[in-house]
Order: structure tokens, then C-alpha cells, then sequence
């Protein structure tokens, strides 16, 4: 069964294509796998994550850094883990 994202959820997918390596290698996977069944309070941090600034989110990434909200960091190690599986 496929789950047909709303008009609002498109632009969220869109905006999450950042085009930096370095923030695709998480955005990409999480949006193909987890983005459209996760629950509406992560996919209303997602939309909070995705418009943030570039710079912002590398750091955030790279840990060099920590997000505003201790949610986000949360979702960013979420995000982080499912490209970094062991």
C-alpha cells in the first residue's frame, strides 16, 4: 500500500533536497523511508528540520553544534542511525 502524500508534505519532500552531500546522504533515506508513515509530530519537526539553514544543519550534523530544540537533535540521530546502521 503506497500513502499518497498531501500538497503540504510535497513541499516538504522538495524542500528537503538541500544539495550538499553531506545533508542528502540523511535527508534522502529518511524521506524514502520514514518521512510519509512517521507520526504528524515528526513530520511537523521534519518541516521545522528542513527549513533551517544549510550551515545550520551541517553543524547540527557534524555534531559541532546543537539544534534549538532537544527534539531535533533527537530526529537528527534518528536520521543518522538509519544511514549508519551497524
Amino acid at each position: 500500500m503506497t500513502i499518497e502524500p498531501t500538497l503540504e508534505q510535497r513541499k516538504v519532500i522538495y524542500r528537503s533536497r538541500r544539495g550538499l552531500k553531506e545533508l542528502d546522504i540523511y535527508f534522502d533515506p529518511y524521506v524514502r523511508e520514514h518521512y510519509l508513515s512517521a507520526s504528524d509530530a515528526e513530520k511537523a519537526l521534519f518541516a521545522e528540520l528542513v527549513a533551517a539553514e544549510d550551515p545550520d544543519l551541517l553543524d547540527w550534523f557534524m555534531a559541532v553544534s546543537e539544534p534549538p530544540k532537544p527534539e531535533l537533535s533527537e530526529l537528527i540521530e534518528k536520521m543518522k542511525n538509519n544511514v549508519h546502521q551497524v
